[in-house]
């Protein structure tokens, strides 16, 4: 896949323009139904989701195919991000895919932000080793650089660094 290689030491990314898409790739020395577990469970989201400075709290969570959850990121300054990510489809421990979308804290979608459909896949590298890989499709390629210039790339890697934390503990 052409595009622009933004890879931290543990985490590949990958921004392509022409495909509107962000490849992200991480290994886990945890099984799969742990890792999948983690975008699953409220509690175990409230604790990895988001980067080290901006916090997540899940206002709720209906892990099922047409369910969704929200959520609220809060930064240093105490101002708040608000997220929904509205399940369509999900394969456990193999898949979910969600749009995300930027709301309102009562889960209104802000139609000012784009939003952006994130599918998972979580393969099994046996030896309790399991492949992240979330490709994030954009409607257009502003609205993938948008993101990107708003520090999507790096609030993702910050997260998975958190959810490595996380699953290790």
């Amino acid at each position: 896949m052409p595009g622009t290689d933004v890879s931290t030491p543990t985490t590949t990314a990958i921004v392509d323009q022409k495909a509107k898409t962000l490849l992200l790739e991480r290994t886990f020395n945890a099984p799969r139904e742990l890792v999948f577990k983690a975008f699953s469970d409220a509690e175990m989201l409230t604790k990895w989701w988001g980067p080290r400075e901006w916090p997540a709290t899940v206002k709720n969570i209906d892990f099922r195919v047409g369910g969704s959850w929200l959520y609220c990121m809060t930064g240093p300054d105490g101002t708040e991000a608000w997220g929904k990510g509205a399940y369509e489809e999900i394969v456990p421990p193999e898949k979910i895919v969600w749009r995300d979308i930027f709301t309102d804290s009562d889960g209104n979608d802000n139609t000012d932000m784009p939003s952006m459909v994130v599918t998972f896949n979580f393969i099994d590298l046996g030896g309790n080793k399991t492949k992240l890989s979330s490709v994030t499709k954009f409607a257009s390629a502003a609205d993938l650089e948008q993101l990107a210039e708003m520090g999507m790339v790096q609030g993702w890697s910050e997260s998975l660094d958190k959810l490595e934390e996380l699953l290790a503990a």
